[in-house]
């Protein structure tokens, strides 16, 4: 356990994974999925899905070029957690406020398959 939240644990480090999982993005847009993250927390937490091989940072060209992010083969095998993470908490939110459905509508489990 303690290697998997060293690696997925944290505030924002699944909803990254979730948002790369439907496709790669460049940093504004995921600072703008997973508002209201900082620039500078951002940027610690890619930095260490990039460290631990769960993401693959893309420079486009020389400074101040943007940069891409995607997950990597490695990367994608989280993606069951983070998908089991997405419907309990959709289950989680009807159960406690009643008013919603769980949906597939922003599943990450095609990209599992």
């Amino acid at each position: 356990m303690t290697a998997a939240f060293a690696a997925i644990g944290g505030k924002w480090k699944l909803t990254l994974l979730y948002w790369l999982a439907h496709g790669e993005a460049h940093f504004a847009g995921l600072r703008r999925r997973a508002a209201p993250i900082t620039p500078k927390v951002l940027a610690d937490q890619l930095r260490e899905l990039e460290a631990d091989g769960l993401v693959q940072r893309l420079e486009s060209g020389p400074v101040p070029a943007p940069v891409i992010y995607r997950l990597t083969p490695y990367g994608t095998t989280v993606l069951p957690v983070v998908e089991a993470v997405r419907v309990w908490g959709e289950a989680h939110l009807e159960r406690t406020l009643g008013s919603i459905a769980p949906t597939d509508a922003m599943s990450c489990a095609d990209v599992i398959a």
